[in-house]
């Protein structure tokens, strides 16, 4: 399931509210804003946590499930979760993850921090 654009707005729009959580999947130097080899802009979508995509995987395979239980415990399972990266793709992992972890309320923000960014008027952390 896919999560517009708009609707990664009214979430970072609502933080207060926790309506949802958003987990940045990119390494935590680009999630900081210490790196950013691709985007014009460092940093992060307002809000966001931070859970690396490789986290999930051991030696190229995902971990089990208790194993992603156990790295998203500090989540609420029937919270809803949109999760981004630079662009989409390296989120997926995540995604699959948190579907093998038992969250049901999971979608990919597939513009990610990429289409954050291009409009003028949000910010970042």
């Amino acid at each position: 399931m896919l999560a517009s654009y708009e609707e990664v707005k009214a979430t970072v729009e609502q933080q207060a509210n926790a309506s949802a959580v958003l987990i940045d999947s990119r390494s935590h130097d680009r999630y900081a804003g210490k790196v950013e080899p691709i985007d014009r802009i460092a940093g992060h979508i307002p809000g966001a946590v931070n859970y690396f995509w490789k986290e999930g995987l051991t030696d190229g395979t995902f971990k089990d499930s208790d194993m992603q239980r156990e790295r998203f415990a500090a989540m609420n399972i029937d919270q809803p979760v949109i999760v981004y990266c630079g662009s989409g793709i390296t989120a997926t992992p995540n995604y699959i993850a948190l579907k093998q972890a038992g969250y049901q309320h999971v979608k990919l923000y597939a513009g990610s921090y990429s289409d954050w960014i291009s409009y003028p008027d949000n910010s970042v952390e």
